[in-house]
């Protein structure tokens, strides 16, 4: 063989270790972006209520938490609250998928995805930015249809999450993050929550079928550990979120 060759061959090399390099930066980098929104939606609940105590009185609840995430299934722990029909799963899987704040959030991650190149076949400019936005709604879409709707049908779970208000900031804090594994039966009683975990990990599986990358078992567990953690923030959330609400100017959000 040629020196030539030679040097083609080791050039070409190069150019394929470069390409997955960069790949495997790029998936770690989208990866790393997730936990750390997650992380700071959680950061932002805590040091503002951990410790307050919440008015016992029952209210309306607000359809939107911080503007942005939406809030159509949070009830007030009871023991009497109203069974939820299926007809009444399905309507806050219509109501969760439709909220105009489930587009802007499919709006700001797919404008993470454009800028770190995630995906990268879905390539660039106004087509990439397009399938990326249609992908992100797709996860919520699904998600919401799995978890919400089908699989506390099928299981007769109830689909809401019940927040406690009373006690302390951190018994509070460590009962909202305990409902990804704890939900209520039509019935009353507490199991396991199914439906969040193997609905969550249905709705995954289906992603594959319109994310062309990162298919591999590496990169499902880390999808998935991302939505398990967007979902604990969120259970944050709607846990304090009347104790967060005091605390912000009425000039930004009106006070009960």
């Amino acid at each position: 063989m040629s020196d030539v060759s030679r040097r083609g061959e080791g050039a070409t090399r190069l150019s394929a270790g470069s390409s997955c390099y960069w790949k495997a930066q790029l998936g770690s980098s989208r990866s790393l972006i997730g936990f750390w929104l997650c992380r700071l939606t959680v950061l932002l609940a805590i040091p503002l209520t951990l410790g307050a105590q919440a008015n016992n009185k029952p209210k309306a609840e607000d359809k939107r938490i911080l503007w942005i995430f939406t809030n159509h299934r949070t009830a007030e722990e009871s023991a009497t609250v109203e069974k939820l029909t299926p007809r009444g799963k399905f309507t806050i899987v219509w109501h969760d998928t439709t909220d105009q704040a489930i587009f802007l959030q499919s709006a700001f991650l797919a404008g993470i995805g454009q800028a770190t190149n995630g995906n990268l076949s879905f390539g660039q400019g106004t087509e990439g930015y397009a399938k990326r936005f249609g992908a992100a709604y797709c996860d919520f879409a699904v998600q919401n249809m799995m978890t919400e709707g089908i699989f506390p049908t099928v299981l007769h779970q109830d689909p809401r999450y019940f927040r406690r208000r009373n006690g302390t900031g951190r018994s509070r804090l460590g009962y909202a993050i305990s409902r990804l594994f704890i939900t209520r039966t039509d019935s009353g009683k507490h199991q396991f929550n199914y439906s969040e975990v193997v609905g969550g990990a249905t709705s995954l599986a289906i992603s594959n079928a319109y994310h062309p990358d990162g298919r591999s078992v590496g990169g499902n567990m880390g999808r998935y550990g991302v939505q398990l953690g967007f979902d604990a923030a969120s259970n944050v959330l709607k846990e304090f979120w009347p104790d967060l609400k005091r605390k912000l100017p009425s000039r930004l959000v009106p006070h009960d």
